[in-house]
């Protein structure tokens, strides 16, 4: 049997801020956050959309690189945004 892809994601939230987490079903995470029932920091800043979504092979790789984004500066993780968007 296959393993499912963990997916590290960058919500734009309430106020322009950014809030990075992982997941395995990014619809239903963000459906989550936008209804009250994701994170904390989501609920005081409500998402207004899923700004970047990356694949990685299993849940430690996501967790490592999610670590490694959230050690980022805002505007740093918005560059990666943008490049991101450029490929696509």
């Amino acid at each position: 049997m296959q393993k499912k892809p963990w997916y590290l994601y960058i919500l734009e939230c309430a106020g322009g801020r950014l809030y990075t987490g992982i997941t395995v079903d990014v619809e239903a995470r963000y459906k989550a956050h936008v209804n009250g029932r994701g994170a904390k920091f989501t609920r005081s800043y409500p998402p207004a959309r899923v700004a970047l979504v990356q694949v990685h092979a299993d849940r430690s790789a996501a967790s490592k690189a999610e670590h490694a984004i959230k050690k980022l500066t805002p505007d740093a993780k918005r560059q990666l945004i943008a490049e991101d968007r450029k490929q696509a």
